[in-house]
Parts: structure tokens; C-alpha cells; sequence
């Protein structure tokens, strides 16, 4: 699919923002709709199938919480967040009702479309789809579970490839530590936080050229971590 034919659902009640929103897209030549609550939004999303979802979280008639879920009911639609609030609290709760991502406003417009691609990417790939990880020079095929990198082999854990197998499925977007901990360990271990840390820094000793800095697995303080691969360079 070309960027032609995405539509991208822009939910936001300021009309100055919904204008900028469009400029940006459509010169990357994207198809946008617009609403300016979120009633109107999930009428549009249902009426339109957009490939992607815009939300603000301070819509006038409901919270935007609300609407991802009651969308999220219904649609896999990519839905990334983008909202003035910053308390990592409210960023989590975002991200556990079922967005995909979440920008902070003041965004920058490279920031803002880097987001967007990687949302449009997941979707296309399909929800059961492994893809081939190129991170750097090590590359992992995740359906197979080998990976090489300069040296030869790179010996992963099981644990560890399940860990990148949940990343990869949303690759370039936040993955909460809850939801790593629950698709991976089991529901009975979403609290062992220490877990998925000490697996994280395995992957990073083995993938990162400097695992202190790492560059493509990335900490989302507070929230839980995004895998970024090579082509997610120009965020």
C-alpha cells in the first residue's frame, strides 16, 4: 500500500491543531479525516476504516481513554496518542487501554510522521507475522529463533527471543513493561518488573554496540521500552 492510499483519523478538538495536523500529513501524502470529539471520532473511524487514528486525550465530551477503548472493542487500528500530558501515570493508562503510541505535545513534525510510519508498518505486517530483525549488524529471524551477527552466531535464550518476538510485533512503538511481563511471563507475573529487566540487559549485552547507550533497545522511563530497527533511524 502506498502512502497515497493511508487514511489517517485526526480526533482533536482545537481547530488550529487539526489544521497543522493536516498540512503535515498531507504533504507527506496522506488521506486525513478530522473530528473534533470523540463521539464524532468513533462515528468516522466506523463509517471511514481509517488505517491509523490521531487522538487527543482532552476531547470536550468524553475522555480519550474512553474512546480508544471503545474502539479498541471493535478495530486492531493503529492509534497513537498525542497529548499535552506528561505524568508518566497518564502515559501508561493511555498505552493500557490499547493506543499504540504516544506523542507529548510540543511534538516535532519529525517526531509526529517517524510515528506514524512505524504505526502503518505494524498493521501491515499482520498480527501473527515474525519478521527478519536487521539490528545493526546482528540479524535475527524470529520465526527460525538463529541469529548472526559478526562473529558468527548470536546465542538468544528462549526467554529472550519471546521478549523481541513481542517488541518486533509493535516495532517502533512503546511496549508498557505490563504488557511485556504478561505476554511473556504470564498474567501471574505482571509485578516482576526485576525479570524483564535482567532480560533486557541480556539482549542489550548481546545486540547493543554499546549496551550503557543503547540504540535499539530504548527505556521508556516509566512505561516500558521500544524496539527501534534500522529503519526507524530518522526519528
Amino acid at each position: 500500500m502506498t502512502q497515497a492510499m493511508h487514511l489517517i483519523l485526526v480526533i482533536e478538538d482545537e481547530p488550529g491543531i487539526r489544521a497543522v495536523l493536516r498540512v503535515l500529513l498531507e504533504a507527506e501524502n496522506y488521506r486525513v479525516i478530522e473530528a473534533g470529539s470523540a463521539e464524532r471520532g468513533e462515528i468516522e473511524a466506523r463509517t471511514h476504516k481509517p488505517d491509523l487514528l490521531l487522538v487527543d486525550l482532552g476531547l470536550p465530551d468524553d475522555d480519550g481513554l474512553a474512546l480508544i477503548r471503545h474502539v479498541r472493542a471493535w478495530s486492531p487500528v493503529p492509534v497513537v496518542v498525542l497529548s499535552a500530558r506528561t505524568m508518566e501515570s497518564q502515559k501508561v493508562a493511555a498505552l493500557d487501554a490499547g493506543a499504540d503510541d504516544y506523542v507529548t505535545k510540543p511534538f516535532s513534525a519529525a517526531e509526529l510522521l517517524a510515528r506514524v510510519r512505524a504505526g502503518l508498518r505494524r498493521a501491515s505486517r499482520g498480527a501473527d507475522s515474525l519478521p527478519l530483525l536487521s539490528l545493526g549488524e546482528t540479524h535475527i529471524d524470529l520465526t527460525r529463533r538463529v541469529a548472526s551477527g559478526p562473529g558468527g552466531a548470536v546465542h538468544l535464550t528462549p526467554l529472550e527471543y519471546r521478549v523481541l518476538d513481542c517488541l518486533a510485533r509493535q516495532s517502533g512503538m512503546i511496549v508498557t513493561s505490563r504488557q511485556l511481563l504478561r505476554e511473556v511471563w504470564g498474567p501471574d507475573r505482571v509485578g516482576d518488573s526485576g525479570a524483564l529487566r535482567v532480560c533486557v540487559k541480556g539482549l542489550r549485552d548481546k545486540l547493543e554496540r554499546d549496551p550503557r547507550r543503547p540504540q535499539f533497545l530504548v527505556t521508556e522511563a516509566g512505561i516500558g521500552y521500544r524496539l527501534r530497527p534500522g529503519d526507524l533511524d530518522d526519528e
